[in-house]
């Protein structure tokens, strides 16, 4: 029993202490982005977005499951660690020269011939990649978090730079091109440098075939999601133009910068510690109800402040070509409060082995997403990102599902852990836009003023209504070495 209540003590604390970390590398990708958007037009990043999905495709077949195959696994191998290498290696240079022949059939698709070079320049990430894959697993597999956010920060830090400096002398889109080879690069070389893991001349075929029979169904499952990630950002770049894929990429970018970052803190933290505890039901659906509980009353407040601070926001901090992305970022925020939750619900399935499960539930939810999208096309952009709202809140439906399937985590349950954090974020929400209006101060005071307001506001009120995630996250942070905190009693 101990040892369950250290793994879950770890859990949760991880989360919110990574995730805390990690806003210190969210405050530099967002300040490089607002940089740039100095400097570089719409169209400049709608470039960029247009190439996008067939690199985040290329990355998930170099991977192919792997990583996850080898987290999820009770014990590792040094020879299991060198077959994954060694694979991701040769998929990683097979998957360039696909996307190296394919340069001129994307850009043919755009209509956009500058894609060409863009492709082949970008698509060296994917070979860079393929070298770190492996470090960042067995990193993982140490609840080493700490090391992999000095990499990410160091490694957004250099290239930020470097990226912002060829803004400014005019380099426009080539700018964001070096931020993501930079970015790539160092973190790998970074990898290897605090982590002492090296191959050796290993290779299993009964491993590989093993880790195949697992990763191969989540690889499927994720080139189709990955696929319908995008999709829009597809859909705009061949029916509208450039620059209206500008808006839209730069108001996902900002959005992902909160459930990205958010959302890679729960599924590291929790994804291996999980795995060990993956045949006691009892244990899993504990740490899941926290886990919702915390990420949601963090996530839910984010998104709508954003949502409600977005003109101001940028009419303070971006010149006036971007004003039109600001309906843009409002509801890619509103779509996103789900996000967090599918997420979570869909590592239930992965730490309990069903990646066919995990595989069938992606078809049926780009289903709905195909759906969606054949009937909001014919209103325009807004449509479409209506469209997505929609399909956030029914993908929800399959993926509790399975959680209540798995570990009998009902749907109320579920609502319960939530549904309360949504309700306050909410009311904090109306409460800082009707400060906005009666209040006579300037954009840049706003945003100062009524983001502090309302964040004073969701605290205090959750405090007094003795909310659990609050009263858990208390818990953690006035025990500075997590040791005497006692999840149950939350």
């Amino acid at each position: 029993m101990n040892s369950i209540n250290n793994l879950r003590h770890k859990t949760v604390a991880g989360i919110i202490w990574t995730f805390l970390s990690q806003l210190f590398s969210v405050g530099i990708r967002t300040v490089t982005t607002l940089v740039l958007a100095w400097f570089l037009l719409p169209g400049d990043f709608g470039l960029v977005a247009m190439i996008t999905v067939f690199f985040a495709i290329a990355n998930s077949m170099v991977d192919s499951g792997f990583s996850q195959a080898l987290i999820r696994k009770k014990e590792v191998s040094q020879a299991d660690y060198s077959t994954v290498f060694y694979t991701n290696l040769v998929l990683g240079v097979f998957t360039y020269a696909l996307l190296f022949v394919s340069a001129n059939f994307i850009a043919s698709f755009y209509n956009e011939p500058r894609l060409v070079v863009l492709v082949r320049v970008v698509g060296l990430t994917v070979i860079i990649n393929s070298f770190q894959l492996v470090q960042i697993s067995e990193l993982t597999r140490k609840l080493d978090f700490k090391t992999q956010f000095r990499v990410t920060l160091s490694s957004s830090i250099f290239s930020s730079i470097v990226a912002i400096f060829m803004a400014v002398t005019g380099f426009g889109v080539w700018s964001l091109v070096a931020q993501m080879l930079l970015s790539t690069f160092a973190s790998t070389v970074l990898h290897w440098i605090f982590n002492n893991w090296r191959p050796s001349k290993e290779f299993s075929v009964e491993s590989l075939s093993e880790m195949f029979g697992f990763g191969s169904k989540l690889l499927a499952s994720g080139l189709i999601d990955t696929t319908f990630q995008n999709i829009y950002v597809i859909i705009i770049g061949k029916i509208f133009s450039a620059t209206l894929v500008g808006y839209y990429f730069f108001a996902l970018r900002i959005q992902q910068l909160i459930i990205s970052q958010l959302t890679n803190t729960v599924q590291k933290v929790t994804y291996p510690v999980l795995s060990i505890v993956q045949d006691d039901n009892t244990s899993l659906k504990e740490f899941y109800r926290k886990i919702i509980q915390v990420v949601t009353y963090i996530v839910f407040p984010c998104l709508i402040a954003l949502a409600v601070l977005a003109k101001p926001l940028f009419s303070v901090m971006l010149k006036d070509d971007w004003l039109p992305a600001v309906p843009y970022l409002q509801l890619l925020c509103i779509a996103g409060l789900l996000y967090p939750l599918n997420a979570i619900n869909l590592n239930i399935l992965k730490v309990k082995g069903r990646s066919d499960l995990f595989f069938y539930l992606e078809i049926i939810k780009k289903l709905i997403v195909v759906v969606t999208i054949l009937i909001s096309i014919h209103f325009g952009i807004f449509g479409i990102l209506i469209g997505q709202i929609f399909t956030s809140v029914l993908a929800y439906i399959p993926n509790s599902y399975f959680s209540i399937k798995l570990i009998d985590y009902s749907l109320s349950e579920q609502l319960h852990d939530f549904v309360p954090s949504l309700l306050l974020a909410i009311a904090m929400g109306t409460f800082m836009y009707f400060a906005g209006l009666a209040l006579p101060i300037g954009e840049f005071a706003s945003v100062f003023l009524i983001g502090l307001l309302g964040g004073i506001f969701y605290v205090l009120t959750s405090y007094l209504l003795k909310m659990p995630a609050q009263m858990l996250m208390l818990q953690i942070l006035k025990d500075q070495h997590l040791k005497k905190i006692t999840l149950t009693s939350v």
